[in-house]
């Protein structure tokens, strides 16, 4: 019999807050992190949802007495910390940390490498300062790195190669990620409009996420997800460019399904990747269409986070289990008029919901596409 897999703890860092319940707060209100932001020189400002860096560095002050840290490991530090706090690291304690670009922002005007722009090295500084004893590992996947993450915890805890696990992931805001979605046309002129037939692109944003992740489920009354099934498949399509059919979302979606031995009409949410891109979008309503997954309530967290690379499949996941144990859907920000030619039920309000099976897609460069199933148990 396989062993089961919990995450029974998470915590995040987002320009909506410094932890869950003040995100969950600010979501319920509907209140945004996108807004209006200059990051490069001699170009017009643009919208991202980016985190008050002297806000940032107020609160790593209040438990960090070490500056030595980048922007974004401090953002790494603050989410992790509360979790390390409660539970124990031992020898057979994994760290994984997914980013699409970590420390990217440390080549900026210089003539050699520095050894913090690796991601091993990144992992490495982090895994340290909490006393880490297995050596970290890092996924970075593009976008569906947060989800795969997850996935990895998960199989190698059932592989017994681990006891448990503490996943991380998190990017940051830079000209360099900036620069390379603009060459791609794909930054929006507005607000995203994830599935709207008036959406014209992305928000880029920023913020950390960590979990903890066992196979001990929570005996106190406090909450657990189990995380039921994965996948992950390539739809060798094009390097920046979904599947038009959605195959390798539908073949994701449908393997994690059949892990987790749950039916389409036993799933209660599902929270989407939704870019508010035009092909991403039209991509992920094919592919839950042909997956007869059309009727179920679903969201993009785009709206209020913006698109926060390889830490959004991490945080859209948090957020999602957070509606579970509130029982409440949250809306799909902006959203307004159907955009797809396929047929979705796009939440337009808060709504009370009780909330057993969750299914996490995300999509990214390279044609990659993945998918996890969590009950709440």
């Amino acid at each position: 019999m396989r062993k089961e897999v919990y995450i029974t703890d998470y915590n995040c860092v987002t320009p909506l807050g410094f932890d869950v319940s003040s995100n969950w707060n600010a979501l319920l209100e509907g209140k945004s992190g996108v807004a209006l932001h200059k990051i490069i020189e001699n170009q017009e400002p643009f919208y991202a949802s980016m985190i008050d860096s002297e806000k940032l560095n107020e609160e790593f002050n209040k438990d960090f007495d070490n500056q030595n840290f980048t922007r974004l490991e401090k953002m790494f530090l603050l989410s992790l910390k509360p979790l390390v706090e409660k539970h124990q690291i031992s020898d057979e304690t994994a760290f994984i940390l997914s980013t699409t670009k970590g420390n990217i922002s440390l080549l900026k005007n210089q003539k050699t490498l520095p050894e913090g722009v690796f991601l091993s090295s990144l992992a490495q500084k982090i895994a340290d300062f909490f006393g880490f004893k297995t050596k970290p590992i890092v996924v970075s996947n593009a976008c569906v790195s947060g989800v795969m993450a997850i996935a990895v915890a998960k199989n190698m805890i059932q592989a017994g190669k681990y006891k448990d696990a503490f996943v991380i992931a998190g990017d940051e805001i830079s000209e360099f990620v900036i620069s390379g979605f603009n060459s791609f046309q794909a930054i929006g002129t507005e607000i995203c409009k994830p599935y709207d037939k008036n959406r014209d692109g992305i928000n880029i944003g920023e913020a950390t996420a960590a979990v903890y992740i066992t196979s001990e489920r929570n005996q106190n009354g406090k909450f657990s997800f189990k995380v039921l099934g994965d996948s992950a498949i390539n739809d060798a399509n094009h390097i920046s460019g979904p599947s038009r059919t959605g195959d390798g979302l539908f073949a994701s979606i449908k393997n994690a399904m059949t892990e987790a031995k749950i039916q389409t009409e036993k799933i209660d949410f599902i929270s989407a990747h939704g870019t508010a891109t035009i092909y991403n979008d039209e991509m992920e309503a094919i592919a839950f269409n042909r997956m007869e997954l059309q009727n179920i309530p679903l969201n993009s967290m785009k709206g209020y986070y913006g698109h926060c690379l390889g830490a959004s499949g991490l945080l859209e996941s948090i957020i999602s289990m957070e509606s579970a144990s509130n029982n409440t859907l949250i809306p799909s920000k902006n959203f307004e008029e159907m955009g797809t030619s396929q047929p979705l039920n796009i939440i337009k309000e808060n709504q009370p919901a009780e909330i057993k099976y969750i299914l996490k897609t995300a999509s990214g460069f390279g044609g990659c596409n993945a998918a996890i199933v969590l009950e709440k148990c």
